[in-house]
């Protein structure tokens, strides 16, 4: 089924910019071979966006006031798509998604809660956090351990599905 599950990550890069398309280029190559190790298609199992719509000056990591500025319009993407749980890629997304200082190291492999929007139409949506693609192509030592994640991240995906 189309879209029911969302992975975000931080921004785009040049090649995204380029293409108008979040996670091309050499990070996206290795999420896409991660996606069908996991029976997963980008262009049929999900959403993906960045929690910034365009890329830094320089590629440096989005701002606070940046990720603000597009936080409302990622948010309604969000509750468009209604995801059963959503996958949230590198430290930078994981920060000013769940509004927590902290490392990868430290969130992964916890199930968090992410609120989509506020107020009374606020949904809660169950989250794995996992390292972002780029960070995984300078440490290949650590891939392992994202294939944990997209194990869990599986598990939690399917706790998460409609009762049929």
């Amino acid at each position: 089924e189309r879209g029911r599950w969302a992975l975000i990550g931080e921004a785009p890069g040049a090649e995204e910019d380029q293409q108008g398309e979040a996670f091309v280029g050499m990070a996206g190559q290795l999420l896409d071979q991660m996606l069908a190790s996991m029976g997963w298609h980008r262009s049929t199992d999900l959403f993906i966006a960045n929690v910034v719509k365009c890329r830094p000056p320089g590629n440096r990591n989005p701002s606070a006031a940046e990720c603000a500025a597009c936080a409302s319009y990622l948010h309604a993407q969000l509750k468009l798509l209604n995801p059963r749980a959503v996958l949230i890629l590198g430290r930078i997304a994981a920060q000013q998604l769940l509004g927590l200082q902290a490392s990868i190291a430290a969130l992964r492999g916890k199930p968090q809660q992410l609120t989509i929007g506020d107020g009374h139409a606020a949904m809660v949506v169950p989250a794995l956090v996992s390292y972002h693609p780029a960070y995984l192509l300078r440490n290949p030592e650590e891939k392992a351990k994202a294939w944990e994640d997209l194990n869990q991240f599986a598990q939690l995906l399917n706790a998460a599905s409609p009762v049929a």
